[in-house]
């Protein structure tokens, strides 16, 4: 599981290298209403949430901080990661069953906050598939960027959920498409699931 999780924050490091400044924090409306570094501020969130819980026993996704420079700078969002990179890497096996409280707003018609038990390793699962959900949205904003050297600069598979890369792998030898007949070998583009 750790090893799951620093390869999903190696592949927002390989982005985070090779993004410009100006794709990073550009919105490209009316397509999307936040920018890919907004984004990977929202990543980043989701990490430190679970960094300050394993002390207070209290995590809080609902704690974000919007607007930071971390949003406009892919070199203060690598800094971060890279932070939270050797914060995983000396977590013990002790630190992920550390049982800790959850609280979570779960409405959007009215304030509704609830709490539940949970680990910290049951939070870093979805802190990883929360980040790959947001890869795909990063990967999407690349593309509307139509700027061929950020189309091709994506870190292979990124925004691609672990069980989508498995099925494709399974099946990269059968018809994506029974009228078409490609493969999955030939696909140019993202995968639209994820």
């Amino acid at each position: 599981m750790v090893m799951g999780q620093l390869g999903i924050i190696e592949q927002a490091q390989q982005y985070l290298n090779k993004v410009s400044k100006k794709h990073y924090a550009e919105i490209t409306s009316p397509n999307f209403m936040s920018s890919a570094g907004a984004h990977m501020r929202h990543i980043i969130d989701h990490y430190l949430a679970i960094i300050s819980g394993i002390e207070s026993k209290l995590i809080n996704y609902d704690v974000r901080v919007r607007g930071s420079k971390i949003e406009s700078s892919p070199e203060l969002a690598a800094g971060k990661l890279t932070e939270i990179t050797v914060w995983i890497k000396n977590l013990s096996q002790h630190d992920l069953s550390k049982i800790v409280t959850l609280s979570t707003e779960v409405s959007i018609d009215n304030e509704n906050i609830q709490k539940v038990q949970t680990t910290i390793a049951r939070e870093l699962v979805f802190a990883g598939s929360h980040a790959v959900h947001h890869f795909a949205m990063i990967a999407q904003i690349s593309l509307t960027q139509k700027s061929s050297v950020q189309t091709t600069e994506l870190p292979h598979n990124f925004g691609l959920a672990p069980a989508t890369a498995t099925f494709l792998r399974e099946n990269s030898e059968r018809p994506v498409d029974a009228k078409n007949k490609e493969t999955n070998n030939h696909q140019t583009t993202m995968p639209v699931m994820n």
